[in-house]
Formats: C-alpha cells, structure tokens, sequence
C-alpha cells in the first residue's frame, strides 16, 4: 500500500512540473511575437478605491492583448526613435547707431530671456560699436549664450544716396528699409527699434507669419487707437496706411515675399520691386514726410493694403497708449506684449512705469532668481508711478512678463 502512495505522489509530483513546463512555453511565445527588441509588459494603472473584480471587467478582453500594446509601442519608438531635427531659429533684426549700445543690448537680453526657440541676431551697428557688442554678448553665461546666435553688420546704403537715407528721420533709422536687400539669403524676420522690450516670448510674435494670407507679407501695429488724439490723419502731409496710420517700431516681414512682389504705387501706373520703390518715394515725399522710413511704409501700404496684417496694439504698446488714460484694449485685456519706450522715455523722468521696467530688466543679473530678482522689485518701483496715467496702468506691465517668467532659467534645447 505504501507503494503505492509514493507511486502516486509521483506521479502527481510529475504532472504539476509538466503542467508548468507547458505553460511558460506557451507563455514566452505568446510574448516574442512582438519581435526581438526589449520587451515591455504593461500593467494597467489600478483606479484607486477599486477592487480586482473592478479591474477585470474593464481590462482587455483578448488574451493577447499585451503584444498589441507591445507592437504599438515598439512602432511608435521607431517611428520617432530618429533624432528631430532642431526648429530652424526666428530671426530678430535691429540697428543700434550713437548712444543706443546699452539700450539695444536690454532689448535683446529680453528677447533671449523669454523666448523658447533658438535666435538668430542680424545686429546692424556703426563700426566703433562692433567690439562693445560682441564683447557684451560674448560675456553672458553659456546657459544664455546657447540660446543665440548673431551677426554684426555694418551700416549699409545705396552708394548713389548714402548720405540722404542716413540722416533720414534718425542715424540710421532707415536701415530696416534695406534688410530685404542685403539679407538675400534670410526669408523671414522680426525687426524692432532698439527701445523695444519683449515682456512676452519673440516666439508668440513670429507666429503671426502663420496667420499671413496669400497677399499679406508684413504686419505692424496702429500708430494710435484713437482718432482724436492720433498724429496721422490730423497732421500727415501724405497718404498713410488706415484711419491712424501704422508704426514701424515692430515690423514682422516675410521678405522673401517682399523682394518678389510688385508693390503699387502713386508715381507709375505700373507695379514697382522693393528696391526700385524706395528712391523715388523719398525724392517725391522727402519734403512732406516727418517720421521718415515709417511715413515711407505709411504710403506703400496706403497704396498696398492688402499686403500688410495689422496687429493689436498691446504687441507695440507706447506712452500714447497711456499718457492721457489708457485706451489699448488689448492691453487691458491681457496685458502689454512688447513695450515701446520712443521718445527716449527710457532715459529721463517723463513717463517712470516705463522707465521702471527698462531698469528692471536692464539690472536683472543671468540665472538670479526671476521673482524676486525682477518681478517683485519691478512691482514695487511701479507702485511710485502711480501719480500718472501711465503708472495708473501698472499691472498692464506685469501681467504677460510673469507669466514669461518661467523661461528665464530654462537649459536650451538639446542639439543647438
């Protein structure tokens, strides 16, 4: 009898091992249809608070559900598993003549600071302040120098008109009309003054190219929201873009569109290049114009209207936008994008709020602490402005930079 008890265990003993043998065969295969990569099982997330009876009824049904998440996996990394190449960078143009180093370089340290793609600077400078830039740039720490890339160039003019275009309005100042011409190779840009602040990544701006339709191959902003008090139609000596006109302190071009169209025009009857339009508009209008180069852009788009897409004042917002009650309501609504300090408002006492956050972002040191190095002490000088009307609008100021904020300290992508 006790045979075969023993017999029987055996056996019993043999069957379990078989069965088990069996089953991790069947298993193992099960598993390597998915190919001979590295495996990953995936194990669905429990619901908190429900049982295992809960987690059976909602789980795949087929048994071999896991190879198909396996597969799918596996597809979706070769799919992406090639590195992706880098966005190509925005470019940002400015020209920078007499005292304006110091101004041009705060410009830009906002630019990099809130921006998320990758910059491409075309600095257009007079030669004795080439060193200073490339030395101030070159000093700035590597995890803020690997955000950009520049050029400075020189002041460049038609040889014929030198002279006439650089005495136009400012030193320099009509340099952007030329970019398209002596930046061939570049086929979008961002030109800004060199009293622009950027309280909002470069990046929200150079997307308005996407917004541009089949004709449209520039946008800016109204010279001022309301007629009354506006320069353009009450004082111009010449024809202006819209009811107010338009300022060239943010100009976005799509250029490579700009040096194929042919623009109309009010001095032939039939359509003129960019370069062939210039000369002849300043000779007609040099007597009548007063802001120079944007009086210039003022008539072309006169006559070009359907080539320009006009942006909401909170993207160039000015002193007038304030100086006698605020009355840009994009601004009030969701803040003030780009500050434009004209009138040297950066520099003296007329309009502080400005002033304050030229300094606050002149002053701010690389890689301090964004809230309490530039928010807080920006928030604080702003509340002594509020004797005007400028200062009154504060949080107007505040309000896009901090959420900007959070970029100051990012490490540039991988790859740049």
């Amino acid at each position: 009898m006790r045979r075969y008890i023993r017999a029987l265990a055996l056996c019993t003993v043999f069957a379990v091992f078989s069965g088990l043998y069996v089953y991790s065969k069947l298993f193992y295969a099960d598993v390597s249809v998915g190919g001979n990569g590295p495996k990953r099982v995936f194990i669905p997330p429990r619901v908190p608070g429900a049982g295992r009876g809960a987690a059976e009824k909602t789980g795949p049904q087929s048994p071999h559900w896991y190879n198909r998440y396996i597969m799918r996996q596996r597809g979706q990394v070769e799919a992406g598993g090639a590195p992706s190449r880098p966005e190509p960078p925005m470019h940002l143009a400015v020209v920078a003549c007499g005292e304006r180093l110091e101004e041009t370089l705060t410009m830009i340290k906002s630019a990099v600071l809130f921006s998320l793609r990758h910059l491409y600077l075309h600095i257009f400078a007079e030669d004795q302040l080439h060193a200073s830039f490339m030395e101030a740039l070159e000093s700035w720490p590597g995890f803020i120098r690997s955000r950009f890339n520049y050029t400075v160039y020189s002041i460049s003019f038609p040889s014929e008109n030198a002279a006439e275009w650089k005495k136009l309005f400012k030193p320099c100042a009509s340099q952007r009309l030329f970019l398209p011409l002596i930046l061939k190779d570049v086929d979008s840009i961002v030109y800004v003054d060199s009293d622009i602040l950027f309280l909002q990544p470069v990046d929200r701006l150079w997307a308005f190219l996407s917004q541009f339709n089949s004709s449209q191959l520039a946008a800016m902003a109204p010279e001022h929201e309301e007629p009354r008090i506006a320069w353009y139609n009450r004082f111009a000596r010449h024809p202006f873009y819209g009811r107010t006109g338009i300022n060239s302190g943010v100009m976005l071009m799509n250029m490579t569109r700009m040096r194929s169209t042919f623009f109309k025009n009010d001095m032939t009857s039939v359509g003129l290049r960019w370069e062939e339009l210039l000369m002849p508009l300043l000779q007609k209008y040099k007597l009548n114009i007063t802001w120079g180069d944007q009086d210039l852009l003022n008539i072309i788009f006169h006559h070009n209207p359907e080539s320009l897409l006009e942006f909401p004042c909170q993207w160039n917002y000015r002193p007038d936008h304030c100086i006698y009650g605020s009355n840009c309501a994009s601004a009030e609504e969701d803040g003030v994008y780009i500050l434009h300090g004209n009138r040297g408002v950066y520099h003296d006492h007329k309009q502080p709020a400005f002033r304050a956050v030229y300094e606050a972002i002149r002053q701010y040191s690389f890689g301090a602490d964004p809230v309490t190095a530039l928010l807080d002490p920006l928030e604080e000088e702003l509340l002594k402005t509020t004797h005007t009307y400028c200062g009154k609008s504060h949080t107007l100021f505040t309000k896009r930079l901090a959420h900007s904020l959070v970029n100051i300290n990012r490490k540039a992508p991988r790859g740049r």
